[in-house]
């Protein structure tokens, strides 16, 4: 089996979905495919059992994930020694990102790359679906999301703290409004993302509103173009932090801000035991360049 089909099997086992493994590895659904039935005609046995609805490991699927993952992971990092080694590098620092204002916090990463060239910086967006599993299984050093109440996880430095908006189809009746509360939202459907600790996910969004109506999560996302899409349609509504209306600006949606709901602050959250010179060194740049501006203290 080539590495990039070990990479292809492995990543499916995690997402047991065609498309999403597809997106992650910037392949087309019809090469997993192809791949995943070059597997399983060189084994002799199906790998996955799949029909219209879901796809899910079978046993044999199940036992050569678990055989394959530590290989992987071991092979993973002796080619990225040697290329960094190549390039003069000693190691390579990966943040996993929730928000999407990369740009905003340019100055962080330029910080961290000026000081200490030694270490290379790698970005990326985070995934929804269970993201702090990425810390828990050594894919990303340090993720940077509102912090969690999590025992393993160390909660570091903030970056900024913004103000909540409202997502909503231009024809929701809260649209012809110029600001929204959080009580409003109990008259709508929400998102929710899979597999999260339930008090971080109910930082972003209470299960209650502030005269104790449920807020209804009922439609699973995946990613912040799953929220977009409900949104367009007009089946639910989206809170967002601030940044979203510059990110994402989109025909079809309007943004309000909420007026009775505080900040949502982002910090550096890294795995206790993990922890390394090269993110201590992270987050001694991020308290020494600050918040971002606009920062409420």
């Amino acid at each position: 089996m080539e590495l990039r089909d070990i990479e292809i099997f492995l990543t499916l086992a995690e997402e047991l979905h065609f498309g999403r493994t597809a997106e992650r590895l910037h392949v087309s659904v019809a090469a997993v495919s192809k791949a995943l039935k070059k597997q399983e005609r060189a084994i002799g046995v199906e790998l996955f059992a799949r029909n219209s609805r879901n796809v899910r490991l079978t046993p044999v699927g199940e036992q050569l994930r678990d055989d394959l993952r530590e290989l992987h992971q071991g092979l993973t990092k002796s080619l990225e020694r040697a290329r960094l080694a190549a390039r003069g590098k000693t190691g390579t620092l990966r943040v996993s990102l929730f928000p999407v204002n990369i740009q905003e916090m340019r100055r962080y990463w330029e910080t961290f790359r000026s000081r200490h060239p030694q270490w290379e910086l790698r970005l990326r967006v985070s995934a929804y679906p269970d993201p702090f599993a990425q810390l828990r299984d050594g894919e990303v050093d340090v993720l940077v999301t509102w912090p969690p109440e999590e025992p393993d996880l160390t909660v570091g430095p903030l970056l900024f703290a913004e103000p909540r908006v409202l997502a909503m189809a231009e024809d929701n009746n809260l649209a012809t409004w110029s600001t929204a509360s959080i009580e409003a939202v109990g008259d709508y459907r929400h998102v929710i993302v899979e597999s999260v600790p339930g008090d971080w996910m109910d930082r972003y969004v209470p299960k209650l509103t502030p005269k104790g109506r449920p807020i209804e999560r009922t439609a699973v996302v995946h990613n912040i173009e799953d929220i977009l899409l409900y949104t367009t349609m007009g089946e639910t509504i989206s809170l967002f932090p601030a940044h979203v209306t510059r990110y994402y600006p989109r025909p079809g949606i309007v943004y309000r801000p909420v007026t009775d709901m505080e900040p949502l602050p982002y910090a550096l959250v890294w795995r206790s035991d993990a922890e390394n010179d090269m993110i201590r060194a992270l987050a001694r740049v991020v308290r020494e360049v600050g918040p971002l501006p606009g920062w409420d203290h």
